[in-house]
């Protein structure tokens, strides 16, 4: 006669034991495979989309905000409204696991309402220096696991502002740094000249020039009062959703006293791309300052 107890403690000992370690490895292969799964990101921020495609992993993301610019072929990504009026249902509608912005995106109730929802809501300093853009590179990497392209990145940027600081040493011996004005212009309103404390004099500084605006923030300056000032350069961003086809000349049209600036004398009238006014000191302003630093080599001060 058969002893059930020695059948299970021996006979099937053997089978139980595999089918424990088989549903074991199932569960971590399922919790593996949700580890590795791409994430789905909304990013709210013109800089902060410029870290993500820059790191690779422009496919994660579902929707970028109305500032984000997106690399050709990505079409496919939603584009949401202003990263400071975002829309709650129009984000959850997309079934996000992660909203990534700066300290500048909202408003408050609608990050509430996504926290709540289990959407992880980040929020990055808003990146005015080197170390504080250094690291938000290194934090949205380790969100979207891209540690190692992320310290390639930030490797890359601190040649960019070695190049950039041998540029401010030969400009500093050349003399005075160049005066430089910046104009902001938009369809059916006058131009603004930017002043401290605006993404323009970020550039203009990092450059090795001197933003001569004298006040903080934009304010409109008569076409007398620039003439006043001088400047050596002058920098315009178009904030209009319609290419430019000539914008210095357009500018010179409106406002023909600036011709008689050195800046204009001396065809030293620029444009900015507006992305690189957009997310603070980002990698297209980075870029938009180490152009500049080599203009501002060339030019001929009075």
């Amino acid at each position: 006669m058969h002893n059930p107890s020695f059948l299970t403690s021996n006979s099937l000992k053997p089978k139980l034991v595999s089918a424990l370690g088989f549903v074991t490895a199932m569960l971590l292969s399922s919790y593996a495979a949700a580890d590795e799964s791409p994430q789905r990101v909304v990013s709210a921020g013109a800089g902060v989309t410029e870290l993500i495609v820059a790191l690779d992993a422009v496919d994660e993301l579902v929707a970028v905000d109305s500032t984000s610019h997106l690399p050709q072929g990505h079409d496919d990504i939603a584009k949401l409204g202003y990263h400071r009026m975002l829309s709650a249902e129009g984000i959850l509608a997309l079934s996000p696991n992660l909203l990534l912005g700066t300290d500048a995106m909202g408003p408050k109730a609608t990050l509430d309402v996504l926290s709540g929802a289990k959407v992880n809501v980040v929020q990055l300093p808003h990146a005015n220096t080197q170390s504080q853009l250094l690291s938000n590179i290194e934090q949205i990497g380790q969100l979207l696991q891209r540690q190692g392209e992320a310290e390639v990145l930030q490797n890359n940027i601190k040649q960019s502002f070695k190049d950039i600081a041998q540029k401010q040493q030969q400009i500093a011996q050349q003399g005075d740094a160049p005066k430089v004005l910046f104009l902001l212009l938009q369809a059916d309103r006058p131009a603004r000249v930017g002043g401290d404390e605006t993404a323009a004099d970020i550039i203009i500084k990092l450059a090795g020039g001197n933003n001569i605006a004298g006040f903080s923030g934009y304010k409109s300056v008569s076409q007398e009062g620039i003439l006043a000032l001088n400047p050596d350069v002058i920098l315009i961003s178009n904030r209009s959703d319609k290419a430019v086809d000539d914008p210095v000349g357009d500018l010179l049209k409106a406002m023909p006293l600036l011709a008689h600036t050195p800046a204009g004398e001396n065809k030293q009238i620029q444009s900015l791309k507006p992305q690189a006014l957009l997310g603070g000191l980002g990698l297209s302003a980075i870029e938009a300052a180490d152009k500049l630093a080599s203009d501002f080599i060339n030019v001929k001060q009075y």
